[in-house]
């Protein structure tokens, strides 16, 4: 399994906002633009602390599996892998969500501040951008604590082959 980038976080989160702000104005020119919806920061926000309450818990029993704690729970490596997997995929959708967000709620501030309305609709875009962020700042710290340790194996080197 490939470790998360940054990089690719950053970019899907641009292309999307990118994508958004110029759909929003388009969509904006033809009618009405749809509106944000509220349970979007509380959506994001619960997958953010699911994750987070999963890494701690995995970091707690990882670390009385370290120390030979008596009694330890030990942590299947299915369950991490699985735990890990779930972090990608909710950090690769929370990038390009928040990133839609954002495009969004840019224009709403830029274009439609005039209008009340849709100040509590761009206060929800940015909400949900935080929260993004804060689920992809969980699943990177998830995927940290799930991280094999390096094998320094120099007394052995590999065989080689024909």
């Amino acid at each position: 399994m490939k470790e998360l980038r940054i990089r690719t976080l950053a970019g899907l989160f641009v292309v999307a906002g990118v994508l958004s702000w110029a759909g929003a104005r388009l969509w904006d020119s033809l009618g009405t633009l749809p509106s944000v919806p509220v349970a979007a920061p509380i959506v994001l926000g619960a997958i953010a602390a699911i994750l987070l309450a999963t890494a701690l818990s995995l970091r707690a029993r990882l670390k009385a599996q370290r120390e030979r704690v008596p009694g330890a729970k030990g942590v299947d490596p299915m369950m991490a892998a699985r735990a890990v997997l779930f972090g990608q995929a909710s950090a690769l959708v929370a990038a390009l969500v928040s990133g839609m967000y954002g495009g969004t709620g840019l224009f709403l501030v830029l274009e439609r501040a005039d209008v009340p309305a849709r100040g509590n609709q761009a206060l929800y875009a940015g909400l949900s951008v935080v929260a993004g962020i804060g689920v992809i700042a969980a699943a990177v710290f998830l995927e940290r604590v799930c991280r094999l340790p390096e094998d320094h194996d120099d007394d052995h080197p590999p065989a080689a082959t024909a």
